[in-house]
Order: C-alpha cells, then structure tokens, then sequence
C-alpha cells in the first residue's frame, strides 16, 4: 500500500475523535514500518544524486537496505510491542502498535518481489504475495482501485469523525496524497 493509504486505515481503525494523543499515535504507528525507506531513498536521490530508477532497482534490493527494513518491519518486534502496549493497557501505545502491524499486514499481502524479511531476527524468510499495490502483473489493476477507493471512502468517514478543522485538512491532505501516489510506483518501476 501506499503510506498515505496506511495512514488513512491506521486513523480509521485505531485513532480516536477527542484523544488527540491516541490518533497521533496511530498515525505514528501506521508510519513508522515506511520511515526507513524514505529515509534511505531520500538520501539516495537528494543528497547522493542516484537516479530514482536505480535506488527502486537496485539499492531497495541491497542486502543493507534489506537488513534496514527487517528492523521496522519484523511481524516479532512490532507482536512483542503489542504485548506490552496491551499488557499496560495503554491506549496511545495501543493505537501506535496495533496501526503499525496493521501496516506490516497489509504489506505482508500486497508485496511480492518487493516483500521485506517479516519475521527477523528469527528469519530471513518472506513471504512473496502474488498480489501487488503496484504490479501490474500481479493485479495491481485491481488491488491499486480498490486501495484508492477505500482511502477515499475511509477519509469521508474521518473528515465526518473529526470535528477540528486541522484533524479535517489532515485527512483531504491524505486522500489527496493517496490520490496523486496511487499511481506512482508504475511509472518508477
């Protein structure tokens, strides 16, 4: 999925209207498992000067980006992170945790060739889904409407939600964002 698509779902599941604190930190949950890769893609292409075709190409596949992406996206670490936000029965750790393995589980099903090590440090094994967000050989031409059409319905819902005008602006941002990444990653790849 997108992030902002995961962002959307993590707010529309875990966040909650009048606790500022819990929907940040769902947002914050949803976010997390993708910061890396912004982080690397974009010191690659703004500070290095890789062309974007190679950083997506090549560099995404590196063993050291790879082992990057196994530390937020580890199904072990995000579980034991759970355990303890329900354990102390926290609801802002709750949100954080519970949006963030919402977005590990969505990528779990929509990566293929692209998956990340999802059970590290236990394994290197992944799981390659034959459905894609972005391949369009591997029903992207449906998965990707499907995602563009439920964070627009689940933005309306928000926007009805949330009384405030900034957690209001928050969510069009997102469906607009959603809308002009939606197709994105078929014109890199």
């Amino acid at each position: 999925m997108n992030t902002p698509a995961h962002l959307i779902f993590g707010a529309a599941a875990f966040g909650k209207p009048g606790a500022q604190r819990v929907t940040g930190a769902a947002l914050a949950g949803s976010l997390l498992p993708d910061v890396s890769l912004f982080v690397l893609v974009g010191w690659s292409i703004l500070i290095n000067g890789t062309d974007a075709h190679a950083v997506f190409r090549q560099s995404y596949f590196s063993d050291s980006w790879q082992r990057v992406f196994a530390i937020d996206n580890s199904f072990l670490l995000w579980g034991i992170l759970l355990g303890i936000a329900l354990w102390r029965r926290g609801p802002a750790l709750i949100a954080f945790a519970a949006s963030g393995m919402m977005h590990l589980g969505f990528d779990f099903v929509l990566h293929n060739e692209d998956a990340r090590m999802q059970f590290w440090p236990l394994s290197d094994w992944r799981f390659r889904s034959p459905f894609s967000y972005w391949d369009q050989n591997l029903h992207a031409g449906v998965v990707g409407p499907l995602e563009l059409g439920g964070s627009l319905l689940l933005c309306a819902v928000l926007i009805a939600r949330y009384r405030s005008l900034p957690a209001r602006m928050l969510f069009v941002f997102l469906g607009v964002s959603e809308v002009l990444t939606s197709d994105i990653w078929g014109i890199i790849h």
